[in-house]
C-alpha cells in the first residue's frame, strides 16, 4: 500500500510536467510551422523560450488557482465571482510580467520595433493579458470539474460502502434469528427422548455438540463453501437420524463442480428442517429426503426434495423459508430465486438458484 502511495505521488509532478512540457511543444511546432507557411524562417530558439517560459509558469500557479477553487467552492456564485475576478486580474497580470520579463532577459528584442523593456511590455502586455486572463479561467474550470468528479466518485464509494455495510447487518441479523430457532426444536427433540431411550439422547447430544462446534466456527461468515455447508448438514442429519430412527433416508447428490460454490450460511438447514417437521415427521412408514446440488450455466440450483404429506392447505411461508427468501434478495435481488411446490407424486420441493461463483478463501491476518 504504501509503496503504491510513493509512486503515485511521484507520478502525479510528472503527469503534470508531461502535460505542460507537452502544450508548449505544440505552440512552439505551431508558431514556427505557421512562420514557415508565410516564408519565414522559424526562429526556434525564441519560440521555445517563449512557450516553456509561459507554460511552466502556469504549471507552478496551478496550485493556487486550485487552492483559490476550493476556496470558493460551494459557497454560491457571489462568493465565487469575488474571489476568481480579482484573483485572475491579479495572477493572470503577474504571470504576463513575469513571462515577459524572463523572456526578455533571455532572448532580448530580437526582430521587435523596440530598445527598452517598458516599450515591449506595452507591446505585448495587451495580447498576452488577455490570453493570460483566458487561461486561468480555463484552469479553474478543469480544476473543479475534476474535484466535482473526484466528490462524486468518492461519494458513491461511500454510498457503496454504506449499502454493503447494511446488507451484511442484514444478513447477520436473518441467520442470528436461524441459530436459536434451529436450537431450541434440536433441544426439544432430545428432551423428548431423554425418558423415552436414554442411550439415544446422549447420542444426539453428541452430534450437537459437533453441529454447535461448526456452528460457532462459521459465527462471523456470511457465505461458505457448499462442503462446509454440506459437513454443517449432515452433523444436523445425524441428528434427526437419531430421532427418526428407520423411518427416514436421506440422500445427497451433489454435483462435483459445486462443492466449492459460494452459498450463504446456514442456507440449508432451515429447508431440511421444514421437511422434516412439515413433511416426513407424522408420516407413518419410511419417508425419503434428498438434497441436490446443479450448477445451470451462470447459477447454482440447490434443491430439497421430500415424499411426505406434502404442503397443509392455506399453510403461510414459515420463518426458515422467509428468512432464505430474505438473505438470498439482500444478496443477489432478483438474480436469485426461491420457488415452493407440491410434487405431484406427493411431497415438497423448494428449489433455489442464485449466481454461481467460487468461494474464495480469506487470506490469514
Amino acid at each position: 500500500m504504501f509503496t503504491r502511495l510513493k509512486s503515485h505521488r511521484l507520478g502525479m509532478p510528472a503527469l503534470m510536467l508531461g502535460f505542460w512540457t507537452l502544450i508548449a511543444l505544440s505552440y512552439a511546432l505551431s508558431g514556427g510551422l505557421s512562420s514557415i507557411s508565410e516564408g519565414q524562417v522559424a526562429n526556434w530558439s525564441r519560440l521555445l523560450v517563449w512557450n516553456f517560459a509561459d507554460f511552466y509558469l502556469w504549471m507552478a500557479l496551478v496550485p493556487l488557482v486550485a487552492w483559490l477553487g476550493r476556496a470558493s467552492a460551494g459557497r454560491g456564485w457571489q462568493r465565487f465571482a469575488a474571489v476568481h475576478v480579482p484573483a485572475s486580474l491579479l495572477v493572470a497580470l503577474a504571470q504576463v510580467l513575469v513571462h515577459l520579463t524572463i523572456y526578455w532577459t533571455v532572448c532580448g528584442p530580437g526582430r521587435a520595433p523596440v530598445s527598452t523593456f517598458g516599450g515591449f511590455l506595452r507591446m505585448q502586455l495587451a495580447f498576452s493579458y488577455h490570453f493570460a486572463l483566458l487561461i486561468y479561467w480555463v484552469i479553474l474550470v478543469v480544476l473543479r470539474g475534476l474535484d466535482s468528479q473526484r466528490r462524486l466518485r468518492d461519494e458513491r464509494l461511500r454510498n457503496a460502502q454504506l449499502a454493503s455495510q447494511l446488507a451484511q447487518s442484514q444478513l447477520r441479523t436473518l441467520r442470528v434469528q436461524l441459530q436459536p430457532h434451529f436450537l431450541f426444536n434440536t433441544l426439544n427433540a432430545i428432551s423428548a427422548l431423554a425418558l423415552a431411550d436414554p442411550i439415544q439422547a446422549r447420542l444426539m447430544i453428541a452430534r450437537l455438540s459437533d453441529l454447535l462446534r461448526l456452528t460457532l466456527e462459521e459465527r462471523h461468515a456470511l457465505e461458505v463453501p457448499l462442503s462446509r455447508e454440506l459437513e454443517l448438514l449432515r452433523c444436523y442429519l445425524d441428528i434427526q437420524q437419531v430421532r427418526f430412527q428407520d423411518r427416514l433416508s436421506t440422500h445427497l447428490d451433489v454435483a462435483m463442480d459445486t462443492v466449492h460454490a459460494a452459498v450463504p450460511s446456514m442456507i440449508l438447514q432451515p429447508l431440511v428442517e421444514n421437511a422434516l417437521r412439515h413433511g416426513l415427521l407424522d408420516k407413518p412408514e419410511r419417508g425419503e429426503l434428498q438434497v441436490v446440488s446443479r450448477r445451470e450455466g451462470d447459477q447454482l440450483y440447490l434443491r430439497v426434495d421430500d415424499d411426505g404429506l406434502g404442503l397443509p392447505e392455506g399453510m403461510s411461508e414459515g420463518l426458515g423459508l422467509g428468512n432464505t427468501r430474505a438473505r438470498l434478495q439482500v444478496l443477489f435481488g432478483s438474480d436469485a430465486s426461491v420457488a415452493l411446490a407440491r410434487k405431484a407424486e406427493g411431497g415438497t420441493r423448494v428449489e433455489l438458484r442464485f449466481p454461481f461463483r467460487e468461494y474464495i478463501t480469506e487470506p490469514a491476518a
